[in-house]
């Protein structure tokens, strides 16, 4: 049995490692630490190479690969060539314009999806992407970065949560679709608010974003899963503590706008490295093997990286931005990066070990059909030459009775044959020596 190959969507993929590394690049930068490449460019799209440019296209590769037709890769395709483009000094306008062409492509992937299952959690992703959308329309039309974020995030946000909705739906009751749509509906019209009037959509941002926080940490099985052992055990760990993170960036959004300062980067780190990164450590061992078709086994090790994440958020956000001490953002921000590094690392090398793993028993299966296969082939001619020894005895005993047989029937001679043999034998004549008549 020949292990499986790499799928050619695997490709899609390169381009958003290479967001990855830029956008953690940029985050050294930032920090004011030394940093691989110092360009400036990349420093300034930091926060959209990590948010379309790596986990957007790692998003939009997964749903092609439930769409399952060639035209729902263009999606994919197109966030990470526009993410390679911010990493270059080509107009931004064009990277983030591929950029759009690729959400906008995942809004229409989700169509089909939709008329497949007929599922909440579908349509609550579907308006993740579509915040996406508005948020690149806006970028391009002008508006700063620190003003979209919360736009971006609940772009993730959404995503994940439908997710969750669609792996734990046999856990959840029935009506529990229908409550998040409503929280994701709601979460979107806070986010227009906010973009009119920020005094008061902010606060209401963060308020209905720790409703449905805390709503979907009662309902998820990671409640359940966290006294259990092994990859069960991880998983739910990472999740209530992305769950914990989200709520962090509600709080911090309840008390109005954090365009700047302390309270931006709390926010920011809080939505897209603790909750959507502790996310994606959840469900690293899940998804990435149905899109590479490779498996990625849980290693006890995983537990470095995932603790060291939230330790060093802690550090950064808690200690650093609360009490505004600016070495333990520095410190915090540089131990995000390297577990964040050692994460993907350990996930890289889990795969290649249980790649080659599954190779050798592939070919040791192969070998022992082989040798099973010439051992009946051997039994078999072992059983023919028996049955040609046994033939041929068989034969050659049915010969000598058949000779027997022709012996003991013939007839006796008859009385004139006995006379005549009698006859001959008293006609035997007996030499005699001449007489020596003279002595």
């Amino acid at each position: 049995m020949a292990t499986r190959q790499i799928p050619a969507r695997a490709v899609l993929l390169l381009p958003a490692g290479l967001a990855l590394l830029a956008g953690l690049d940029a985050a050294l930068l930032l920090l004011g630490l030394p940093a691989p490449v110092t360009t400036g460019y990349i420093a300034d799209a930091h926060g959209y190479l990590m948010t379309l440019g790596f986990v957007g296209a790692l998003i939009a590769l997964e749903r092609a690969v439930a769409l399952g037709t060639w035209w729902g890769y263009l999606s994919p395709a197109a966030l990470g060539i526009g993410g390679l483009l911010l990493m270059t000094p080509v107009p931004r306008t064009l990277a983030l314009g591929l950029s759009f062409v690729g959400i906008a492509a995942m809004c229409i992937n989700y169509i089909p999806l939709w008329r497949r299952n007929r599922d909440e959690a579908v349509l609550i992703q579907m308006l993740g992407s579509v915040l996406a959308v508005v948020a690149t329309i806006l970028l391009v039309a002008g508006l700063p970065i620190r003003v979209l974020v919360p736009w971006l995030a609940g772009f993730l946000i959404l995503t994940i949560c439908g997710e969750r909705l669609e792996l734990a739906r046999l856990a959840l009751a029935p009506r529990d679709g229908d409550i998040l749509l409503t929280m994701s509906v709601s979460i979107a019209l806070s986010l227009m608010v906010s973009l009119m009037w920020p005094m008061a959509g902010y606060p209401l941002l963060g308020a209905v974003l720790i409703v449905m926080t805390a709503w979907l940490a009662s309902r998820d099985v990671a409640r359940k899963l966290i006294t259990t052992t092994g990859s069960r055990r991880f998983m739910a760990a990472c999740m209530l503590a992305g769950y914990a993170w989200l709520a962090v960036a509600g709080s911090v959004w309840l008390f109005g706008p954090a365009f700047e300062g302390t309270r931006y980067d709390a926010v920011i780190h809080a939505t897209f490295l603790g909750f959507t990164m502790s996310m994606i450590m959840a469900h690293a061992t899940t998804i990435l093997p149905a899109v590479l078709r490779r498996p990625l086994p849980y290693r006890t090790f995983m537990w470095v990286p995932a603790v060291l994440l939230h330790a060093s958020l802690l550090l950064r956000v808690w200690i650093g931005d609360g009490l505004a001490l600016p070495w333990a953002v520095t410190a915090g921000g540089l131990l995000n990066v390297i577990a964040l590094l050692l994460f993907f690392g350990t996930a890289v090398t889990s795969s290649v070990l249980a790649s080659r793993a599954a190779a050798r028993q592939a070919e040791e299966r192969k070998a022992k059909a082989a040798r099973r296969a010439t051992a009946r082939k051997a039994e078999a001619a072992g059983a023919d030459t028996a049955r040609g020894e046994v033939d041929d005895a068989a034969d050659s005993t049915a010969d000598s009775a058949a000779h027997g047989r022709t012996t003991a029937i013939d007839p006796p001679p008859n009385g004139d044959d006995a006379a005549k043999m009698a006859a001959q034998s008293s006609k035997i004549t007996i030499p005699t020596h001449p007489t020596n008549t003279t002595r």
